[in-house]
């Protein structure tokens, strides 16, 4: 939606069904269809209705219209752009405006609606990767553990994950790894496989982080895969076991999230 005291874009217009806006509603819709957390599309929203305003007042409303150069355009206008303090975007801030812009076009593109993804090769700034290391309080952690959204089946799966990650303390590449039979629940400890030295490890894991994984696999998996099941344990929407880089997109999502200063 439009912030207060701004007008909306003019492809938002009910006369074009073809705009921008059209399609953004359109693609939002796609979104909830899947199963995003309203949490998601209603950022995804946001940062794309930033750049609907960008476009409208260049003349473009349609698709079609959209180039590479016009998106880069728009990039260099992120990295110029000064907050209400005069200070720039962050590096962090600027990627986070662009992803969306790219899932954005990427869905234009394979519903036919563009010939080309114009944001297909559209470089993102560079941003540090890396999980905090050991620099959140008790407190802190709690906060995190507390963004997903447990009225949704993947923030109930999203709980999980984080409180294996907290009470465990693995990576995420071996997060990824994990199967459906590596956790028991009796003994509390989690086999990870394949770990640091290409070497299968037991650690210990807590109670707490045990009961939201036993959640998890009574009331969400078993919605999420796909056959054939090959026994991961955590899964993405699409039934698939997540690979580590979109796995630290969620987990940093929640961090940002949490707002810790």
């Amino acid at each position: 939606m439009p912030r207060k005291g701004e007008r909306r874009p003019r492809s938002y217009e009910q006369g074009d069904p073809d705009g921008l806006g059209a399609w953004l509603g359109r693609y939002l819709e796609w979104l909830r269809v899947r199963g995003y957390s309203e949490r998601t599309v209603g950022n995804r929203q946001n940062t794309l209705e930033q750049l609907l305003e960008w476009l409208d007042a260049r003349d473009v409303t349609r698709p079609q219209a959209v180039t590479r150069p016009v998106l880069e355009r728009y990039q260099r206008h992120l990295f110029y752009l000064r907050k209400a303090d005069g200070k720039p975007l962050s590096f962090r801030a600027q990627h986070s405006r662009l992803v969306p812009v790219r899932a954005y076009f990427r869905w234009l593109a394979k519903q036919g609606i563009t010939l080309a993804n114009p944001a297909a090769d559209l470089e993102l700034p560079r941003v540090e990767r890396r999980l905090p290391k050991c620099v959140l309080t008790a407190l802190e952690a709690e906060k995190v553990l507390d963004q997903p959204d447990l009225t949704e089946a993947l923030g109930l799966r999203d709980r999980a994950i984080l409180e294996v990650l907290y009470s465990t303390g693995i990576r995420r590449s071996e997060l990824v790894r994990l199967g459906i039979y590596d956790l028991d629940a009796e003994r509390g400890t989690l086999t990870v496989r394949q770990g640091k030295g290409k070497k299968d490890r037991v650690v210990p894991i807590g109670e707490r982080a045990v009961h939201w994984v036993e959640r998890y696999l009574r009331q969400i998996r078993d919605g999420l895969v796909m056959p054939p099941d090959e026994g991961v344990l955590f899964l993405t929407r699409f039934g698939e076991g997540f690979k580590p880089e979109p796995m630290t997109h969620l987990v940093r999502g929640y961090v940002d999230a949490a707002d810790l200063g």
